[in-house]
């Protein structure tokens, strides 16, 4: 071949190469999937706008989407891939603006970490000495804006870290360490704890997060100077026909106290609210705004919600102690009794006054007990979410093996 056949070869072979790669950017370009409001893909593609330090863990088709940057919070998960319903509930608005708001920033998440507690005389919400109005009430910073440490990342887990320095409504310094490990499990863990039987053809998704505070200071935390506890929050998307489920210990008042707590915003109206043979129901449609708490002796370690419009379960448990323990009271106001509290809460959200609206989305939160800890000593609490999604029938038998209850028989409570 001679010279000039050569040359006219080689520019052939690189106006073919071109036209390939432009044909490879066009098909690259077509194929990219805009993902519905609702999806877990959808979810992703947002927050990755907004924070380059979101994780993605994965096993199988089961997801959850992780950030450092936002307080180290599982903001949603999902059963089925990119395409799959996403649990959690997300505040687009506030994770976009790129604006801290005052007293809170109200991102979502249905796994996030908060402390305690809120309200009584060792308020880590309020300033010494300030009224508890909500004018003065100030998320802590560690837990509401600033970004954690990333230690650790694999596929499927991910462990953080932030050292934080919090004073008390009493005055009190703490310095505190928060760890927090985030995993994908299996059905394993549920069925060992409890005894469920759980079908392998449901499409399920579940996490668990291993929560620690460690006493970074040089005095103990002890009921004088008042202490904290960890609290884990999770917030999910409401539904009309969603009912959250609270298995509570059976009992005379005289010797366990109320059922539950259900006056924190006024008392639940009777048609959002029932309590029968051991269940509670409680609305979760986002409609109305209410919550409820139940105290470690009526508390068990499971709760749950079903969204008969999605057919989806959500379960969450948590390591409550077999020893009674102390809780610390999240009321607002000093109280006569700072360390008789809550083990778990439910809220569901609704408009204000105004007619204002944060969500909406209903809440499913554990809480640990008082952390009296000396000088490096940690304490741990453990909460776990699962999802599942099926047929109604699969459902139905689901209930029934968790809660005793039959799909017909919740539909019809509220």
């Amino acid at each position: 071949m001679t010279p000039m056949n050569k040359a006219r070869t080689f520019l052939f072979f690189i106006a073919i190469q071109c036209i390939i790669s432009c044909q490879t950017r066009e098909t690259q370009e077509v194929e990219i999937q805009i993902y519905p409001k609702g999806s877990f893909g959808y979810d992703v593609d947002f927050l990755a706008g907004v924070d380059d330090s979101f994780l993605v863990l994965s096993r199988g088709m089961s997801s959850v989407l992780v950030s450092p940057r936002f307080q180290g919070k599982v903001f949603t998960s999902t059963a089925a891939g990119m395409e799959g319903n996403s649990y959690g509930w997300m505040n687009y608005d506030a994770i976009g603006s790129g604006q801290h708001s005052p007293h809170i920033n109200a991102y979502g998440g249905e796994d996030r970490l908060w402390l305690g507690p809120e309200g009584g005389p060792f308020s880590i919400f309020f300033p010494p000495g300030s009224d508890m109005v909500f004018d003065n009430w100030q998320t802590p910073a560690g837990i509401d804006s600033e970004s954690w440490d990333l230690a650790m990342s694999s596929d499927d887990r991910v462990s953080m870290t932030k050292s934080i320095i919090l004073t008390n409504y009493a005055g009190t310094a703490f310095h505190v360490k928060l760890d927090r490990a985030i995993r994908i499990i299996g059905s394993d863990l549920l069925e060992e704890e409890f005894g469920f039987r759980i079908p392998t053809d449901l499409e399920m998704v579940a996490f668990e997060s291993v929560n620690g505070i460690t006493n970074e200071g040089e005095s103990p935390w002890g009921r004088d100077e008042g202490t904290v506890c960890l609290w884990v929050l999770g917030m999910f998307n409401p539904s009309d026909k969603l009912t959250i489920i609270i298995p509570y210990q059976e009992g005379p008042e005289a010797d366990l106290g109320p059922i539950a707590t259900t006056d924190y915003f006024g008392e639940i109206p009777g048609d959002r609210i029932k309590m029968d043979n051991g269940l509670l129901f409680f609305k979760g449609d986002g409609g109305y705004r209410s919550k409820l708490g139940l105290s470690p002796d009526r508390a068990k370690s499971l709760m749950g919600s079903f969204d008969s419009e999605r057919k989806v379960l959500t379960l969450v448990t948590y390591n409550k102690p077999s020893d009674p323990l102390p809780y610390l009271n999240q009321v607002w106001g000093l109280q006569d009794f700072p360390f008789q509290g809550d083990a778990v809460n439910s809220y569901n959200d609704g408009p204000l006054e105004d007619g204002t609206q944060m969500g909406p989305f209903y809440e499913l939160e554990t809480v640990s007990p008082a952390a009296f800890l000396a000088p490096g000593e940690r304490l741990e609490h453990v909460h776990r979410t699962y999802h599942f999604e099926g047929s109604e029938a699969q459902m139905s038998a689901l209930l029934a093996e968790i809660f005793g209850i039959s799909l017909e028989t919740l539909n019809d409570i509220f």
